[in-house]
């Protein structure tokens, strides 16, 4: 469960967008989503980096060639200049993550129409700082701020917008357990929370079968898993979550 301190570093986050002029609460998890998606990218490439290391070889699969590593999330938070870092987010990081998918992809299509809306660079250096502080080494984490942050829309209730605790997806997941074969349909997917447990249990008891070889890496990257929802920013947080449980599974 997320804790008393997450929570109010949520809370500041949250205060700190609307006194920034964000005030639609959609837009603001959709804006945090963003920021946190450019942050687990570079997460991602540190562990596979390790990885390569141990083994002596090149990165498999880099997510940021040699020409990108100033894109990293570890990189820019550095700079001291917020103008500066704000021009490399706006007009270089969040083009690189909406062009991250194939043209055919899923991912592609719901991130066309996404908008980098943080209006000035001491908002998006404060959320930078902030989101930074958070402490998200338990996988469960991300979900519980999902969880809390769309608790805290008035509208969800009608619209519906509610993630299902983690605990209870797993147990879900675990009764149902799917097998490589299967094809994994979420008709209201919100945040992918359901999608994204399916794969992590798929890896755990079947990856020898999934990435058997080409055409069963292809159906699991590609075919098995299939989300629906009403809310087109709904959609770009379960795609960026799908591109990062995929990711993941790679490492």
């Amino acid at each position: 469960m997320i804790t008393g301190t997450i929570k109010s570093q949520v809370d500041a986050i949250w205060n700190a967008f609307a006194a920034g002029g964000i005030s639609n609460p959609l837009e603001v998890i959709e804006q945090m989503t963003y920021v946190l998606f450019i942050k687990r990218l570079d997460e991602l490439e540190t562990v596979k980096e390790k990885k390569a290391n141990r083994l002596k070889r090149e990165v498999e699969d880099p997510i940021f060639n040699s020409k990108q590593q100033k894109l990293r999330w570890s990189v820019f938070k550095q700079m001291g200049d917020a103008a500066t870092m704000y021009d490399v987010v706006a007009n270089k990081v969040f083009p690189f993550i909406k062009n991250l998918g194939a043209e055919d992809s899923t991912y592609a299509t719901h991130m066309k129409d996404a908008r980098f809306t943080i209006p000035n660079p001491a908002l998006l250096a404060k959320v930078v700082d902030m989101l930074d502080a958070i402490q998200m080494e338990d996988r469960d984490t991300k979900g519980d701020l999902y969880e809390y942050m769309l608790g805290k829309i008035a509208s969800a209730g009608r619209n519906g917008q509610f993630r299902t605790p983690r605990h209870i997806i797993k147990l879900m997941v675990d009764m149902m357990a799917p097998k490589p074969s299967d094809t994994i349909c979420d008709p209201a997917c919100g945040t992918a929370g359901f999608l994204v447990a399916a794969s992590e249990y798929l890896n755990t008891h079947h990856q020898q079968e999934i990435y058997a070889d080409k055409k069963s890496a292809k159906r699991f990257n590609h075919d098995t898993f299939h989300g629906f929802d009403f809310d087109s920013t709904m959609l770009r947080v379960g795609s960026m979550n799908m591109f990062q449980a995929m990711r993941s599974s790679n490492t």
